[in-house]
């Protein structure tokens, strides 16, 4: 309860209503300006003893197998190789906006197969290929995995993960991705969350420091902006519209709790209505004994085992606490937290709340 209480009221605090001004870099972005997801198979080689078992991991075999005939060696026909020191991966990067050829990209190596861990393995040349399937990048190094392990006479001991790793400047870009940001004279600021005034205050901040009818808000989420045509002034323009200072309005007040872990978060928006609420729990434990029945010396009767099942139903007290209306978060958290509900019990209550309409907030389970 007071674990509750206290992370209930930190939230209140830190999300108080207070007027700040953010930058537009924080609230949109420029369209066309994003990085780009690849993706690659690979073998990873070097491990000791933990790699894939190629006999339930089959392709591994086969990727070895192939990539032993690009080097002109043939194994003898229906010999079939089981080594254990090597592991089947996909590797994966983010390709960043405007990055050109030769440039270093950090990696993510992951395994696929049975791999008991990919500690000390290196990754050996694997193409990394964007959504059209062109390749964008080759990836090759030593792996850094940030675990640990020992495993003896079936007992088994493990620090973090061991099936993935990582390896920093692992990749070279091969090809660069056009970006439509020097075509037309016009941009476009896409703002990462759907709101009217936001669109409405970026283009009153861009026309304030560029001059009236720079930019227009098209809708909720879209701003077009009249810009330079030639690239210097193109990118000191832009440099100076990120920077500008925009007073974000209220956002929607909005309730999102996590079913899974438990977590419950409100932004300072969130206002409750009068309500009633009933908060108690019902708990039933069966207890089960075994007897034994012993038959007489030299009786021609068998031992026997019966049980004995006690039953208890216990019902917490669960009084009806009257909550008022709240106007500020802080409110709603006190009121919330002198129900002494745990964090399960809360999304119960919340959803409860939401249905009787005492709840003035979106809900969002995720």
């Amino acid at each position: 309860m007071k674990t509750l209480q206290a992370l209930l009221l930190s939230l209140a605090i830190v999300l108080a209503p207070i007027a700040q001004a953010i930058r537009i870099k924080e609230v949109a972005a420029v369209a066309g300006v994003r990085s780009n997801p690849l993706t690659g198979y690979g073998l990873v080689v070097g491990l000791d003893g933990t790699g894939d078992q190629t006999t339930q991991a089959p392709f591994t075999g086969q990727s070895l197998t192939a990539m032993l005939q690009q080097f002109g060696v043939l194994l003898p026909q229906g010999v079939t190789m089981q080594p254990r020191n090597i592991a089947a991966v996909m590797v994966t990067a983010q390709l960043p906006p405007f990055a050109q050829p030769g440039q270093e990209l950090d990696i993510n190596v992951s395994s696929i197969g049975n791999a008991k861990s990919l500690r000390g393995g290196t990754l050996i040349a694997t193409p990394l290929r964007g959504a059209d399937g062109q390749i964008y990048a080759i990836a090759q190094g030593n792996m850094v995995v940030g675990g640990a392990g020992a495993s003896a006479g079936g007992s088994k001991v493990q620090i973090n993960h061991l099936s993935a790793g990582r390896i920093p400047a692992g990749a070279l870009v091969e090809r660069s991705v056009p970006t439509p940001i020097a075509q037309g004279d016009t941009l476009q600021f896409d703002l990462n969350s759907s709101d009217f005034a936001t669109a409405r205050a970026v283009a009153q901040a861009i026309n304030k420091a560029k001059g009236p009818g720079t930019a227009q808000a098209l809708d909720g989420r879209v701003v077009r902006v009249r810009a330079p045509t030639t690239p210097d002034d193109r990118v000191a323009f832009l440099a100076d519209v990120e920077n500008l200072a925009v007073d974000m309005a209220t956002p929607a007040a909005r309730v999102v709790i996590n079913a899974r872990t438990g977590s419950v978060v409100m932004n300072q928006a969130v206002t409750l209505a009068a309500c009633a609420v009933a908060h108690g729990s019902l708990s039933v434990t069966i207890s089960s004994t075994p007897i034994i029945s012993q038959p007489n010396a030299l009786s021609s009767g068998q031992t026997t085992v019966a049980e004995k099942a006690d039953i208890s139903i216990r019902q917490e007290p669960g009084s009806l606490i009257q909550l008022p209306a709240g106007a500020r978060l802080s409110d709603v958290v006190k009121a919330l937290s002198s129900l002494g509900a745990t964090p399960q019990d809360l999304l119960a209550i919340l959803q409860a709340m939401k249905s009787a309409g005492a709840l003035n907030a979106e809900l969002e389970v995720i």
